[in-house]
């Protein structure tokens, strides 16, 4: 089977986001992710732990109009909840105990750029209302502040929940749902893929080998073993 392999466009500081599958699916997809890129539409990434979702984020903000703005990625699910609108809209200095001086926030780092939300599953009901707002709005204030300032950045987010079970159950606004899913983009995972296992593994081993010169490789029962295996963790698990 002939090696396909998808690179993205690379910017102007050689950033490079590099896609190598034979699966058909994700070919699909890729070939989806360069339209979309040169679009303003908000975009949802879903797909497993491990799967590339930020990759894939980065590659569309790479082949879009404002890949010479800011790419910027916050993960929800790592900041505190106390902490995470600070994070967003930044904020004023003594706005609260600790807040010694004045800090941007991630929509302004942002600028004219994307700002990639991952996990957004993880966020607050009452922080899903001010970013709902935010959305809705077109700008937003530092915390301590009045002075709106102007969201400017692209929006993308990802997830590896099932955000329609979510809004059902009461953990998710529907509204903000709506206004982030205009396009979704479903990363297949690894299982579903399993000539990508042999073939990513592989590459995982060329990319590692001490010297280019060694003929590494795995043998015939230990293929067996990861062509049966799950791989809950998806590429990531695979590459370490």
């Amino acid at each position: 089977l002939r090696t396909r392999v998808w690179r993205a466009l690379q910017s102007e500081t050689s950033v490079e986001s590099v896609f190598q599958t034979r699966d058909e699916r994700m070919l699909q997809l890729l070939r989806l992710v360069k339209q979309i890129a040169l679009s303003e539409s908000r975009v949802l990434i879903t797909g497993e732990t491990g799967t590339g979702k930020e990759l894939i984020a980065q590659t569309i903000h790479q082949q879009s109009s404002r890949r010479k703005e800011p790419f910027v990625a916050v993960n929800c699910a790592a900041i505190p909840a106390d902490l995470m609108e600070s994070e967003l809209f930044g904020h004023e200095a003594g706005a609260f105990t600790g807040a010694s001086k004045s800090r941007a926030g991630k929509f302004e780092e942002a600028a004219g750029g994307t700002l990639f939300l991952d996990e957004i599953g993880e966020l607050s009901i009452a922080l899903q209302s001010k970013l709902l707002r935010v959305l809705q709005g077109g700008d937003f204030q530092r915390i301590g502040s009045s002075k709106p300032l102007q969201l400017r950045a692209r929006v993308v987010a990802a997830t590896n929940r099932d955000l329609r079970t979510e809004v059902r159950e009461g953990r998710f606004r529907e509204d903000l749902f709506f206004r982030l899913n205009v396009v979704t983009l479903r990363i297949p995972p690894l299982r579903e893929r399993k000539p990508d296992i042999r073939f990513l593994a592989e590459h995982f081993i060329r990319r590692f080998s001490p010297s280019r010169k060694l003929a590494i490789t795995f043998s015939e029962a230990a293929w067996r073993i990861m062509e049966d295996y799950g791989w809950p963790g998806n590429a990531r698990e695979l590459e370490h």
